[in-house]
C-alpha cells in the first residue's frame, strides 16, 4: 500500500525483456537497505518487488501481466519513473491509499498551463467512467491527484508546481501514455452494489 506522494524519481539503466517478462534496473537517489529486499515499491504506479540492490541501482522483476496492462511495455532506457516505498505504520499519510495495481492506461489529450500549474486532460474508456468522480482521487503514474473536471470521454486534473518538480509528470506531452489506478474505495463500493442487485 502506498500514498501516492512521490518524493523520488529514478532513471532506467537497463531493461532486459525475455519471453514477455522483464528485468528492470533503476538508478535513483532513494536509499534501500538489504532488509528491504523483497519489499514492495511503487514504480510509476506499478507495485513491484525489490529483488536486488547495488549501490544506487535497484533491480525489479516485471511480469507479463504487468507489461500487458501498464505503460511499462513502452518504457525505454533513460526514461524516468516515479518511486515510492510502501507505507509504514505510524507514518503521516497524505494523498490517498494506492495499491499499485494499475487498472488501465490513459492517453494525454491536452495540456494547458495556467500560471505555474498544468491542466491536463486524459482519455477514459467508457467502461471505466463509473470510477471517475468529481473531486475524487486517482493515481496517475503513481501520483495521488484529484479529478477536477469530467468530460464526455475525458477527465481533467490540475498539477501544482511542487508535484511537477518532484515527479515525471513534468515531462508529459500530448499523446503520452500513463498508468491509471482508480480509487480502491470506489472499486469496492461498486462491486458491493453490483452484488446486491
Amino acid at each position: 500500500m502506498f500514498s501516492g506522494i512521490i518524493k523520488y524519481t529514478g532513471r532506467i539503466k537497463k531493461i532486459h525483456k525475455k519471453n514477455n517478462n522483464c528485468i528492470l534496473q533503476i538508478i535513483s537517489p532513494i536509499k534501500f537497505s538489504k532488509s528491504e529486499i523483497g519489499s514492495s515499491v511503487s514504480c510509476s504506479g506499478v507495485c513491484l518487488t525489490l529483488e536486488k540492490i547495488y549501490k544506487n541501482i535497484s533491480t525489479f522483476y516485471v511480469s507479463k501481466e504487468t507489461l500487458k496492462i501498464s505503460n511499462f511495455r513502452q518504457l525505454k532506457k533513460e526514461n524516468l519513473v516515479n518511486l515510492e516505498k510502501s507505507l509504514k505504520f505510524n507514518d503521516r499519510i497524505s494523498g490517498h491509499f494506492v495499491q499499485g495495481h494499475v487498472d488501465t492506461t490513459s492517453k494525454v489529450k491536452k495540456i494547458v498551463t495556467f500560471g505555474k500549474s498544468w491542466f491536463i486532460n486524459f482519455s477514459i474508456n467508457p467502461r471505466y467512467k463509473k470510477y471517475i468522480v468529481h473531486k475524487g482521487s486517482i493515481s496517475i503514474n503513481g501520483v495521488s491527484l484529484t479529478i477536477s473536471r469530467i468530460l464526455k470521454n475525458e477527465f481533467q486534473i490540475v498539477i501544482i508546481p511542487h508535484t511537477l518538480k518532484l515527479t515525471n509528470l513534468i515531462y508529459l506531452k500530448k499523446g503520452d501514455i500513463v498508468n491509471i489506478e482508480f480509487d480502491v474505495l470506489g472499486k469496492y463500493i461498486k462491486k458491493f452494489l453490483n452484488e446486491k442487485k
